[in-house]
This record gives structure tokens, C-alpha cells and sequence, in this order.
């Protein structure tokens, strides 16, 4: 049967970053300890913030509350609307965020050859997942309310709410409701 965990929002703890004025709220990280494949992380940016270079992952990095725009040391700037989804890694690895008004910002980062999807999106009405073999899903809900179903299992999110899904390959999850959502598909840990 699939499994459904919630992820208590009050158990998540963050600290400002070193590297400028960012906080950096650590979500979930497979598998754990320092040797991790995936990491995923809310952080806040009030005001322009450098991005700290990492050579060795990439990242999938969406905007929440606020459209930013990312300058690249070359100059090259990219503005990315709210859910605007954007790829980065070692060939084109950004140098800072200015956003236009204060957001959280949601990072997936990947080692290696792992491999994970992010999907920022308002959610109205259902929408239907899948997963085969090997992968799960998380839920974040920014903002209103939806009902999460698996098999015969259900479980209800309010805003900030955070649940992981390991779903049975083939049995479709189905996520109903009204608001704006954050999904991540990750390898099991």
C-alpha cells in the first residue's frame, strides 16, 4: 500500500547564510549524511544575494512569492517569473539573485548521476501522479488546501503543509484541491 508521512513544517530549522542575506531553511536531503545524492532547501531572499558556486551538482531552483532575476558572470541576466523553473550547473552556474520584492526561493540539488524533477504550479481542481518503480514524491503546499489520496489512505494539507508519498509503481496518487504547490519526484532513499 502507498505510504503517506507528513513532514511537521515546525521541525524544519534555518539559519542565515554566510554568504549574504539569505535564509537557508534545509528541507530534506537523500540519502543523508554529507555523502547525499539530493538536497532540497527554502530559502528566503529579501535583497540582491550572491549564489554560492557549487562544481560539483545541479540545481533546479524556482521562485515562490516574487519574479528574480539571475546575473551570470558574464553579464547575461535571466528573469524568471513565480514558478518559473530554472536549470543550473558547472557550465552555467549563476552569480547572484536580485529579486523584485522579498520571496522564498525552493532549490533541488543534484550529485552525480541522481536524478529528480521539480514542479511549482497553482493547483486547482485534481491532478493525478505517477511513479514507477524506485521513486517518490514530495508535496509542498504554499498556500490553501488540498487532500492527497493513495489507494484507500487520504491526508489532508493546509498551507506550509509537507508530506512524502511512496506510492505502489503504477497506482496513481491524486491530489485534490485549490492553491499553489511545490512536487518534487526523487529517487527512494
Amino acid at each position: 500500500m502507498s505510504q503517506l508521512s507528513r513532514l511537521p513544517s515546525e521541525s524544519l530549522s534555518g539559519a542565515p547564510d554566510d554568504v549574504g542575506p539569505v535564509f537557508v531553511t534545509p528541507v530534506a536531503t537523500g540519502p543523508g549524511g554529507d555523502d547525499w545524492l539530493w538536497q532540497m532547501t527554502l530559502v528566503d531572499v529579501e535583497r540582491e544575494a550572491e549564489f554560492p558556486a557549487h562544481a560539483d551538482l545541479r540545481r533546479q531552483f524556482v521562485p515562490l512569492d516574487a519574479p528574480v532575476d539571475i546575473v551570470f558572470p558574464d553579464g547575461r541576466v535571466e528573469h524568471l517569473g513565480r514558478f518559473q523553473i530554472a536549470q543550473f550547473d558547472s557550465t552555467n552556474n549563476p552569480q547572484a539573485c536580485l529579486p523584485s520584492a522579498p520571496t522564498r526561493t525552493f532549490n533541488l540539488k543534484l550529485r552525480g548521476n541522481a536524478q529528480g524533477e521539480l514542479i511549482a504550479r497553482p493547483l486547482n481542481g485534481a491532478m493525478v501522479l505517477l511513479a514507477p518503480a524506485g521513486w517518490r514524491w514530495f508535496v509542498l503546499l504554499l498556500s490553501g488546501r488540498a487532500k492527497v489520496i493513495a489507494d484507500h489512505r487520504s491526508q489532508s494539507l493546509e498551507a506550509n503543509d509537507m508530506l512524502w508519498i511512496d506510492p505502489i509503481p503504477g497506482h496513481p496518487i491524486r491530489i485534490e484541491g485549490g492553491g499553489e504547490i511545490v512536487l518534487a519526484r526523487l529517487p527512494e532513499a
